[in-house]
């Protein structure tokens, strides 16, 4: 048996391993608000400590009360393994259930140094993205995976394993609710006294399912924003060519921006706050060009369009971005250093919350101007709209919308999730790039199959996907695991998934493949100011679509689930869900993947289409003509002029 083997069956260890120090080398996450008085202090340490038994708390008890003292949380940065966390081969981890080695192989990816964001403090991305809350219950749960059968699923509260418990093989292998607060203890203060007493955790959205790919798993989606952004302001464009992208962030999932415009064939110019994020990405070949002079840094950008090249270029010094973390490392204000910036966050966060309000009504006035000389904004999904208004920005029109559309709302609801397109995504279980090139190829032979018969409203999504994952390979996109990212439709997904399924049962891939997709997609997501913004009858403010899919997905065969409070726009601000499976080459497989991926996709289409969205009637249409055992009820549209005439104060 390998020593990693070993470490991981081992679990929490019987002694206790020697200090460590924090690793330099690394991101870490900002210190975190100070909001826990002195017995619910008593209490956090009392609540790090019952993963222990008792004759280590004396030693332990003081190291964690220090840690929340310094850092606002309890890590247990002692209890850090010795191996390298990363994906491997599926074969490479202990294990009597392959369904959960490929779950220890999809969390490991995520707390890879390579991918996550502050690897240590177990964070993947968005600033408070986790994967767990602390080590205890990273090596609790690799030890549960490791000795689980099929019988078995696995139980997981905000990251904290519950325990195995007897189900069936059709039942998922795990479990994973994340954040799932009463809703009136849901709002962001909630998170930073319930995270730090070690009972809840924010978990992101592909954080805590174990679905992050890195940078590349939001890389397409942002591709097909851009690529359409540039066809809404000229007809003409078929791309990005001659045009500049401007935006932010280098951290987690905004590394994908640069290198989407560049494939979009744009100039993109990306401002990052955090060095280590910028010289991060600009090694993993993510961003071109890195410059601490603006001017400089413009003259280059306008000489690259002018002579439409495809570059990346980031300005090291500035980062207004994730605002669905304002308060506590996602949007930093400006003029005030990194650094500084982070100590006002701890020791003055009133302070902190001013400068961060008054650099975005800076920030609007800057939009609203350049807006009015013709250029094209759109919140991509970071809640700036939401908190530019929150603090009496000039962002809203007279009747109180907002003066901006959310991409959702003009680009992608209409275009690609009315349509049932979203970020389908898999991962070779064999860690070999050979088998992630077959997986292109198939992919590729697939969408082309479909494409012949497709019906027009849908060609240009496919073209699209077609061409994406054609030169998916030459991008070099992968980060972490041999994964891959498509838009693509219900069709797509099944016909694409039987056809791995096929493969592995042939050997002509050489291990089993891993599907599942972001939250952010056509079903799994219900966020009023994101994923469900282009949805108008008042629903889009209710979460039955999110609960319903995790449901649904759970008894239809996936592998596991997960559903989360908070993710993309804030805590409180969305519920989204997720899923994972695993194709092994069976029948069985072959009868989930029917079976699950149909209702994943028609679910939200479902939705939408009673929201009176035309696509959504069109695509659910559509399915129930493809598959007769779905039978939806569609929604009349009243009549403009009655509504209209009605008396009605």
């Amino acid at each position: 048996m390998t020593n990693l083997k070993q470490a991981i069956l081992q679990g929490i260890p019987s002694e206790l391993p020697a200090k460590k120090n924090i690793n330099l080398s690394v991101s870490h996450a900002p210190k975190r608000k100070d909001i826990l008085n002195k017995e619910e202090k008593q209490l956090a340490i009392r609540n790090a400590l019952r993963y222990f038994p008792e004759h280590m708390h004396p030693t332990l008890a003081p190291e964690f009360a220090e840690e929340l003292k310094t850092y606002g949380r309890i890590y247990m940065y002692r209890f850090i393994p010795d191996y390298e966390i990363k994906a491997r081969h599926l074969e490479d981890f202990p294990h009597k259930s392959k369904q959960a080695a490929a779950i220890q192989m999809m969390l490991s990816n995520n707390l890879d140094d390579a991918i996550a964001q502050h690897p240590e403090e177990l964070i993947t991305y968005g600033g408070n993205g986790a994967v767990f809350q602390n080590w205890a219950q990273y090596l609790l749960c690799m030890q549960y995976l490791a000795e689980m059968n099929d019988d078995q699923t696995l139980v997981l509260y905000s990251g904290h394993p519950m325990g195995l418990f007897p189900s069936h093989k059709d039942a998922p292998r795990v479990v994973v609710t994340n954040g799932m607060m009463i809703p009136n203890y849901s709002k962001p203060d909630d998170w930073e006294k319930f995270n730090a007493l070690g009972v809840t955790q924010y978990g992101q959205m592909t954080a805590g399912s174990f679905m992050y790919i890195g940078p590349q798993g939001i890389v397409h989606g942002t591709t097909i924003t851009v690529l359409n952004a540039a066809r809404k302001i000229d007809p003409k464009a078929e791309d990005l060519s001659g045009k500049i992208f401007v935006t932010a962030g280098l951290g987690g999932m905004s590394g994908a921006q640069p290198k989407a415009a560049v494939i979009a064939k744009g100039v993109c110019i990306v401002a990052e706050v955090n060095p280590q994020a910028t010289y991060k990405r600009q090694k993993q070949g993510w961003v071109d060009e890195v410059y601490k002079n603006l001017d400089e840094l413009l003259d280059r950008a306008i000489a690259a369009r002018e002579n439409k090249e495809a570059v990346s270029i980031a300005y090291d010094g500035s980062d207004q971005t994730s605002l669905h973390n304002p308060w506590a490392g996602g949007y930093y204000p400006v003029g005030i250093s990194y650094e500084d910036a982070n100590e006002m966050m701890v020791n003055n966060p009133e302070q902190f919350k001013k400068e961060v309000q008054k650099t975005l009504v800076r920030h609007t006035n800057a939009i609203n101007t350049l807006s009015e000389r013709g250029m094209y904004f759109f919140d991509y999904g970071n809640a700036f709209l939401l908190e530019a208004s929150r603090a009496d920005a000039d962002i809203l029109k007279l009747n109180g919308d907002f003066k901006y559309a959310s991409y959702v709302q003009d680009i992608m609801g209409p275009m690609c999730f009315d349509y049932g397109f979203g970020p389908f995504r898999w991962v070779c279980a064999s860690n070999d790039a050979k088998d992630l090139a077959i997986t292109d190829r198939i992919a590729a032979e697939v969408l082309e199959e479909i494409m012949q018969d497709a019906p027009t409203e849908i060609k240009l999504q496919m073209s699209d996907n077609i061409n994406w994952i054609k030169a998916a390979g030459e991008n070099k996109m992968v980060v972490g695991s041999q994964a891959r990212i498509l838009y693509a439709d219900a069709e797509g997904r099944m016909k694409i998934a039987e056809a791995f399924n096929n493969a592995i049962a042939s050997g002509e891939l050489s291990a089993p493949v891993v599907l599942g997709r972001d939250h952010h997609d056509v079903s799994g997501t219900d966020s009023p100011y994101r994923e469900t913004s282009n949805i108008y009858d008042g629903s889009q403010f209710t979460a039955d679509m999110a609960i319903q899919n995790v449901i649904g997905d759970s008894f239809r065969g996936a592998t596991w689930v997960s559903i989360h409070n908070g993710g993309g726009v804030g805590w409180g601000e969305v519920i989204n869900g997720g899923f994972g499976m695993l194709l092994d080459g069976t029948a069985d497989a072959d009868r989930r993947l029917k079976s699950m991926l149909f209702w994943d996709v028609n679910n939200g289409i479902s939705r939408r289409s009673w929201a009176r969205n035309k696509e959504a009637n069109f695509a659910i249409k559509r399915a129930m003509e493809m598959n007769p055992n779905l039978k939806v009820t569609l929604a009349s549209t009243a009549d403009d002029a009655l509504i209209n005439s009605l008396d009605v104060q």
